[in-house]
């Protein structure tokens, strides 16, 4: 058997589809699994331990981050949100994990960023992890607030972090959009695998998506993480191009990187 890397990670989110996906893929990495949630954990395996509790709450993020090697931060809200909702969830609750890594000597943070961080960027822009935040969506804003975040507490307080820019991770892709933009789950496990691992990461971005063909972003500047995608959509191709119309090459969620989510009117309205 091997030795696991760390005695504990903590995963925020722990609850959630990419949540639970990682318990199951990162058990051989540690000892214990620490799993934080708002919601109820309640089929917890031997290695796992759960703290139920908000990321608004420093308190109980700090204790949870008591002892742990590296903190797997994929909690929040996951979809745009009315601007409480993403302040609450996704900012201070960002900034509370992060201090409780800072306080508790935590070395690396794994954060899950997102697309919709870089959204207004056109896919032939080709852009790479030195080109702007161009945020789609209040949803998108917070991503680039804590990638920030993250910059900031590995160059004041030499916290490493990497900053997954994920795209689309579900179990199978859903429609053309994804047939380019897919992360398969075991890629997923994977990307976040080598951001625990790697030797060295300082403060690292990286684009998650799986080995597609079309390949929108360059991702070179994250090669020191050895992630090396192995799932594709081709053998999803032809079913989902069967099943969904050839869209409009002009539409904005078609041009942008962030899909539909440029076509979103402020979430405060929307709630009215």
């Amino acid at each position: 058997m091997t030795t696991p890397r760390f005695d504990t990670i903590l995963i925020t989110g722990a609850a959630g589809r990419l949540g639970t996906q990682l318990r199951r893929g990162l058990a051989p990495l540690a000892r214990k699994l620490r799993l934080t949630d708002a919601a109820p954990i309640t089929d917890l395996q031997p290695n796992e331990e759960a703290v139920i509790c908000d990321l608004t709450d420093a308190d109980a993020i700090l204790k949870a981050a008591e002892g742990v090697q590296a903190i797997v931060h994929f909690g929040g809200a996951p979809l745009e949100k009315p601007w409480e909702t993403i302040l609450n969830a996704n900012i201070i609750g960002s900034y509370n994990v992060y201090e409780a890594a800072r306080k508790q000597g935590v070395p690396r943070v794994v954060y899950a960023s997102s697309v919709h961080a870089i959204g207004y960027h056109r896919l032939e822009d080709h852009i790479d992890a030195n080109s702007p935040h161009r945020p789609d969506s209040l949803y998108g804003l917070s991503k680039c607030f804590v990638e920030d975040l993250g910059r900031l507490y590995w160059d004041k307080f030499g916290i490493e972090s990497v900053a997954l820019r994920i795209f689309s991770s579900f179990p199978e892709p859903a429609d053309r959009r994804m047939l380019w933009s897919w992360l398969s789950f075991d890629d997923c496990i994977r990307l976040v695998t080598a951001s625990l691992t790697a030797p060295r990461v300082g403060f690292t971005l990286s684009f998650g998506m799986s080995d597609n063909a079309v390949k929108p972003v360059d991702n070179r500047l994250a090669a020191h993480l050895g992630f090396h995608p192995q799932d594709s959509t081709e053998p999803h191709r032809a079913a989902v191009e069967s099943r969904t119309p050839t869209p409009d090459p002009k539409a904005p969620a078609v041009q942008c990187l962030g899909g539909w989510f440029v076509d979103l009117g402020h979430p405060d309205e929307a709630a009215q």
